[in-house]
């Protein structure tokens, strides 16, 4: 198939590889801004671009899809199908209506179940033990679209928003491949939504990553596995910010939320609405993941400390 692939980040990275190695003809690849990175603030370029200046695919980088001579461009490749994969920004309808079969999004759920920018984050924040990956039929309504083809996972016990966004990745570039293969051949199945069944996913904001520690122990693990790689759970310590990085529930604690009860080569445990949360791995403001043992002695933490 000759296509358009519009993407972002590493988790768009991996379904532009499965679709040059499956041996579609990308044609063009539509991606963000050039952006300063780091402490040097040098222009760092996205996984997309550089896999596109890599292979001699041009590359398209607007600031937005209306900005004059985007539509123009786009529609001088006759391209069959639209890929869109966590591009981060909407399609207009005269966009979706350029390719000559469809535009296809990949999306990291079963939707109708968390439509918008952040469903794998959503699905451990709530205590999910299932969730999955959908293809589907882009519409001018956020991931409205009809349903092509899905794809259930497990999420593990201890996984973190980011491993299972990882895992996702390439059972979703899996996913792709198959619905292009067997489209080829057989057109693709439109399944309609559920529109009783819609729920949301939206932008995670750097204020959900407080904790607070009169909650119950489950809601702030899963705070801690959910909210990887950002904005990350934080807490309160000693006028400075502590990132947990690993964290599990524990049984016990009487001591007031946000006290320290009980310290050990696993780490720590605080005390909390229903119990404990044994914290395992934590990163200090401005310093590195470590694990909470080496933390609790090299700032000397005794029983009682209060996080707050």
């Amino acid at each position: 198939m000759r296509i358009i692939f519009f993407g972002s980040d590493d988790f768009a990275a991996v379904h532009l590889q499965e679709l040059s190695k499956r041996g579609h003809q990308v044609l063009c690849c539509v991606t963000v801004p050039d952006k300063p990175q780091g402490r040097g603030m040098k222009l760092g370029v996205s996984p997309i671009k550089q896999m596109a200046v890599d292979r001699s695919v041009p590359c398209l980088q607007p600031l937005s899809l209306k900005e004059a001579g985007v539509v123009e461009a786009l529609k001088s490749y006759g391209a069959d199908i639209f890929v869109v994969v966590a591009y981060g920004r909407l399609l207009t309808q005269q966009i979706l209506d350029i390719p000559k079969i469809l535009c296809l999004n990949v999306h990291g759920s079963l939707l109708p179940r968390y439509r918008g920018a952040a469903p794998v984050n959503w699905a451990i924040l709530n205590g999910d033990t299932q969730t999955g990956v959908t293809v589907q039929k882009m519409a001018l309504a956020l991931d409205a679209g009809d349903i092509i083809a899905q794809q259930p996972m497990s999420i593990v016990e201890d996984e973190n928003a980011g491993r299972l966004r990882e895992r996702m990745a390439e059972v979703g570039a899996r996913l792709l491949g198959d619905v292009l293969e067997h489209a080829s051949k057989a057109g693709f199945p439109l399944t309609p939504q559920d529109e009783t069944k819609v729920t949301y996913a939206p932008r995670l904001t750097r204020e959900m990553g407080l904790i607070n520690w009169n909650k119950p122990a489950r809601t702030i693990v899963n705070q801690v596995r959910g909210l990887q790689p950002w904005p990350g759970a934080f807490t309160g310590h000693n006028g400075k910010m502590l990132k947990i990085t690993q964290a599990q529930a524990a049984a016990g604690g009487k001591g007031s939320p946000g006290e320290v009860t009980g310290l050990g080569r696993d780490g720590f445990l605080i005390t909390c609405l229903d119990g404990s949360v044994l914290v395992k791995e934590v990163q200090p403001e401005a310093g590195k993941v470590m694990p909470a043992g080496s933390f609790t002695a090299g700032h000397k933490l005794v029983s009682g400390t209060i996080f707050t």
